[in-house]
């Protein structure tokens, strides 16, 4: 089988992966990709932007994404974390059980904000800047964002958060729609103060409104980020313009830091181990009516020891781990729940529809024991079991507690599994009909800036500041909250993902995953979502003709997003 972009032209590419060391090569341009990225956007039909809507009483809308939280976390999906306001948020609106992210974190975030691939957007691979269609590392004019489409129909446009969508001036959110931002532009950071974490960054970096500025001395990440979104919103409250809120929370990615009295809770509730709380969040993901009665669990990755093959030390150490873990979503519960007694407070929660989500799959990276890392980190971080949590410890639970926080799935962050791109979605939208209930339908982050659109009826523009701008891809959900019986997506919809050679094509049930590098097509696995959630039985042999089909799909899918693939 061919393998896209894999021409016989050799002049190579590379891309400098920022904070590190590494270079990473992609495969040349084909002569294909090469017109179709002289032609640009040729097709695109050009028109005035849309015209500002007057008010008529339109929603609020704010977005929390949660950074790294598992799917099997939160109480309203079965988890055992305490998060009683993301819980009540469920309660009052519709808990969506296949919401696809892209498996990490920046291309998920260019595709909530532009209804868009990640490569059209210019995330093609995170932290890679390169001159080359869908590898900029920053949201690209070719794509219109949410926020400046809000801010030019009349809606305040606030964010406070994880950036991660470029470190340059003309990235930066102030360029991009927002009207107000505090954000830290690295995709991670320490929860207690700025000290960076990647070598050659000995500081992350923040801006407010476009210009840098300092880490506030004795701040918590969550706590801040929530003080300075209600700060914002409470400058225009009584100008009667509805207002757009981003809030881009870094918990609870790793670090894991968070304070004793949100952690100290679950002392001693994961004695047990990583393999027992996956096999309890399969039983509870079930009870609460998120998955088939009938799920399997998939087999552990490789990478992770048997707790049973664990001394003591090593036991005591994990579960603090998940305890830390864990105290970090309830803080994160906490401030979400802050934040509805403010809008309760102010009057305006009744007019606010919210949408709570994660980014990706739960994290399974261990960074600081990263052999090419840790040299750099270990002079600055204090890893031992009395201290971790504390702004000088650097620890992450790893693929071993990372697979419990993607039961039922396979795998987790980072891969093309479902484990690894299926997230939890809560929608709450005033005046819903079908409150507290759960949606089977597959439908993913693009979807989200269509939605928001159609909630402010705006309309989505073909030109942007004199630029062609692609179409979006993604589709309302709108009709479907207003209908459940209803379509999100027709069945020959065709959902594609690609990140650092780790690739996937979803069209109806049928599905196709490729979770081996280097990228090659003989790869690929099928599955049948319908009844195998966990991706555990591969049919490409008894069903050629389909895995056939979305092997084209594939192709058709890499070539219009120009996809270059790493070797």
């Amino acid at each position: 089988m061919k393998n896209i972009n894999k021409s016989p032209i050799r002049s190579q590419i590379q891309f400098k992966k920022r904070g590190h060391l590494n270079l990473y090569k992609l495969h040349s341009l084909g002569l294909f990709a090469i017109i179709l990225f002289m032609l640009g956007f040729i097709g695109c039909s050009g028109s005035e932007p849309s015209k500002i809507v007057v008010n008529g009483n339109r929603p609020n809308i704010i977005i929390l994404v949660a950074d790294d939280l598992g799917y099997a976390d939160i109480g309203c999906y079965g988890g055992d974390i305490e998060t009683p306001n993301i819980d009540a948020l469920a309660s009052e609106g519709i808990r969506f059980s296949r919401f696809y992210a892209a498996p990490m974190c920046a291309p998920t975030r260019a595709m909530l904000l532009t209804g868009n691939d990640n490569h059209i957007a210019g995330m093609g691979r995170q932290a890679v800047e390169a001159p080359v269609f869908g590898y900029e590392g920053r949201l690209m004019d070719r794509v219109v964002t949410m926020p400046s489409l809000l801010r030019e129909n009349g809606y305040h446009t606030y964010m406070a958060g994880k950036w991660h969508l470029g470190n340059s001036k003309e990235a930066n959110p102030h360029q991009k729609g927002f009207e107000h931002s505090f954000v830290m532009l690295e995709g991670v950071g320490n929860h207690y103060n700025s000290k960076g974490i990647f070598k050659g960054i000995p500081e992350s970096h923040y801006t407010e409104d476009g210009e840098y500025t300092s880490w506030p001395k004795g701040a918590y990440s969550s706590d801040l980020y929530t003080d300075k979104l209600i700060g914002y919103i409470n400058q225009h409250k009584n100008d009667k313009k509805p207002f757009f809120a981003y809030a881009a929370y870094t918990s609870p990615h790793w670090p894991l830091q968070v304070d004793e009295r949100f952690s100290k809770k679950y002392e001693g509730r994961y004695d047990e181990g990583y393999e027992t709380l996956k096999k309890n969040r399969l039983k509870s993901l079930i009870r609460a009516g998120m998955i088939p009665e009938e799920s399997e669990l998939p087999p552990n990755h490789p990478l992770i020891k048997p707790w049973s093959a664990l001394n003591n030390d090593e036991r005591k150490m994990e579960s603090r781990k998940m305890e830390l873990y864990a105290g970090m979503v309830d803080n994160l519960d906490e401030n979400v729940g802050r934040l509805i007694s403010y809008l309760k407070e102010i009057g305006v929660y009744e007019n606010t529809i919210i949408i709570f989500m994660s980014d990706n799959g739960a994290a399974g990276e261990d960074y600081y024991n990263d052999p090419e890392v840790k040299p750099y980190l270990s002079p600055f971080y204090t890893n031992t079991y009395e201290n971790i949590g504390q702004a000088n410890s650097m620890v992450s639970y790893g693929p071993q507690w990372a697979e419990a926080g993607s039961s039922p799935f396979r795998y987790y962050k980072s891969f093309t599994t479902n484990g690894g791109m299926i997230s939890p979605m809560i929608i709450r939208k005033p005046g819903m009909k079908s409150q507290n209930s759960i949606a089977h339908n597959f439908n993913t982050v693009m979807d989200i800036a269509p939605t928001v659109y159609d909630w402010s009826r705006i309309e989505y523009p073909s030109e942007w500041d004199g630029n062609n701008v692609f179409p979006l891809k993604g589709s309302s959900i709108d009709s479907f909250l207003k209908d459940p019986s209803k379509n999100i997506h027709e069945d020959d919809y065709v959902f594609g993902m690609e990140h650092t050679g780790y690739t996937m094509i979803r069209k109806g049930p049928w599905k196709i995953t490729n979770s081996i590098r280097p990228f090659s097509e003989a790869n690929f696995e099928l599955f049948n979502l319908s009844n195998d959630l966990g991706e555990l039985r591969d049919l490409k042999l008894q069903q050629p003709e389909k895995f056939q089909e979305l092997v084209e799909e594939w192709r058709r899918f890499a070539a219009e997003t120009k996809v270059q693939l790493p070797r």
